[in-house]
């Protein structure tokens, strides 16, 4: 079994629309986080993309998964290091540049995006990014650092996904830090913890009594989603977009995760 029987019976109604992420862009089809990967997302009809970003040495929000550039391009060394200016002659598989943060909001303006902030020096990057393009609107922040998490909190007022110690107090039922009634705090989660299932009809029924929207990554396996739809999460994360647009459409839920103009 794919989920353990326990969980699927009854489902949880889900809050509002069900939201389909193209992870990194949809790694599985195309270079991740590649100006590629993005178009062929959005040319399937994905609304909501997930990225994540690293700061160069000149603070710029840069999006790129590891620290180092050796996995996915044709330089090495820290992306940290680099000028943007040295940072934009580098090529990834695709054979384009690293995509700032701005040229992702900028290209496709009616577009969410999920964004994990990887390091200290992304939280001032993205902040800045994010104002010059006034896309708070669209663009929902996370991170596995309760630190990162509260400067950005600090900084603007954006939607969020609850940090690993936030979840954890959601899952015990003990009291948030950050109160959700304004809707703007998601749960963002793997489907289970050290092997132990975390997505649970218990987990989604104490969210939906706190009003909060469950996300679960990352899911590439059909019969999983379809599984994960039927409990009743409110989105799933995927590096397979065209697998899971052909889930949803076989499910009528494909237009309900059209672009509403707030990621909230």
């Amino acid at each position: 079994m794919i989920l353990d029987n326990a969980v699927m019976s009854p489902a949880t109604p889900r809050l509002g629309e069900f939201r389909a992420y193209a992870h990194r862009g949809g790694a599985a089809e195309n270079p991740e986080n590649s100006p590629t990967a993005f178009a062929h997302a959005v040319s399937l009809g994905f609304r909501h993309l997930e990225t994540d970003v690293r700061p160069t040495r000149d603070g710029v929000a840069v999006l790129h998964h590891d620290a180092l550039l050796d996995r996915t391009t044709d330089a090495v060394g820290p992306v940290r290091e680099r000028t943007w200016r040295d940072l934009h002659k580098v090529r990834l598989a695709d054979g384009a540049a690293p995509l700032r943060l701005e040229e992702l909001l900028g290209s496709y303006p009616d577009i969410c995006v999920n964004v994990d902030v990887k390091e200290a020096g992304s939280v001032p990057a993205v902040h800045a990014a994010v104002e010059r393009c006034r896309a708070w609107h669209r663009v929902c922040v996370t991170s596995f650092s309760a630190r990162r998490i509260s400067r950005v909190r600090g900084l603007a007022a954006p939607v969020t996904a609850a940090h690993p110690m936030e979840v954890l107090a959601h899952r015990s039922a003990l009291p948030l830090p950050r109160r959700p009634q304004d809707g703007r705090l998601r749960l963002q989660v793997p489907l289970t913890v050290l092997g132990r299932p975390l997505v649970t009809e218990g987990f989604l029924a104490k969210a939906r009594a706190r009003g909060l929207a469950v996300d679960v990554w990352t899911i590439d396996d059909p019969a999983q989603m379809h599984l994960l739809i039927d409990l009743g999460v409110d989105g799933i994360m995927t590096d397979r977009p065209t697998a899971l647009r052909e889930v949803l459409q076989s499910r009528g839920l494909w237009t309900a995760s059209r672009y509403s103009n707030t990621c909230s």
